[in-house]
């Protein structure tokens, strides 16, 4: 009989600590479980943007204008401000990105003028030209160091011929050429990019006036431009 007892006991207390052990695997965990990991989105210059720029630029040829006893001749480089503004848009993929860019400039850099033998030939150094280009570049992480090519049209000002009627004339006849250049652009924040780009800018060289078809002055349409910029990109 005490045998039987104490088995009894023994058993009884085995079946108590089994439920036990079920009941605490029904209850809830006392550790919190483990927060969600939020990853933060790499930049990405995929998008439209718009913005503004300034700069300086240079014309590469000299200005000429005619003197009657020695045909064309004269001229110097005339250099001044550069600014307007631009807008396009960029995809990317991997390091990769290109794009598409038209930008509208106001340009000082056509002939201020030029004094011979006397006699002042009047200039125009007020002009403006416009771009429409391809881009493509490497970009590291918010860096990207692109390369651009495309069309270019403008009126850059220039000489101004004398008409023995109509005094100083000067056409404003636009011209077409091309463009090419590059540049670094790196985004300051996720919506704003700040920029430094060349351009090498070639129009076709026009006549700033003709009188009894005679050309009296002519002009050279090619220049280059240093500019910085900065853009908003929208996302």
């Amino acid at each position: 009989m005490r045998i039987s007892a104490f088995a009894l006991l023994a058993a009884t207390a085995a079946l108590a600590i089994a439920a036990s052990g079920v009941q605490a695997a029904d209850l809830p965990s006392r550790y919190s479980p483990a927060p969600a990991y939020n990853a933060i989105p790499a930049f990405t210059w995929s998008g439209f943007y718009a913005g503004a720029n300034l700069g300086y630029g240079r014309s590469t040829g000299a200005s000429q204008y005619y003197d009657p006893a020695f045909n064309v001749t004269g001229g110097g480089r005339k250099s001044g401000f550069v600014g307007g503004i631009q807008g396009g848009y960029n995809y990317q993929l991997g390091m990769f990105v290109v794009g598409a860019e038209t930008d509208l400039q106001y340009a000082a850099v056509g002939d201020k003028g030029a004094t011979y033998r006397g006699t002042h030939y009047s200039g125009d150094s007020n002009g403006y030209f416009g771009t429409v280009r391809a881009r493509a570049g490497l970009a590291f992480d918010r860096a990207l160091v692109f390369g651009t090519l495309g069309f270019a049209y403008g009126e850059i000002g220039g000489n101004k011929a004398l008409d023995g009627a109509l005094g100083y004339r000067h056409d404003d006849n636009m011209s077409a050429g091309w463009t090419m250049g590059g540049g670094l652009e790196y985004a300051v924040t996720d919506n704003f990019t700040a920029k430094v780009e060349g351009l090498y800018v070639n129009l076709d060289t026009s006549d700033s006036y003709a009188l009894a078809n005679r050309v009296n002055i002519r002009r050279d349409t090619e220049f280059g431009v240093l500019r910085a910029g900065l853009n908003y990109k929208f996302n």
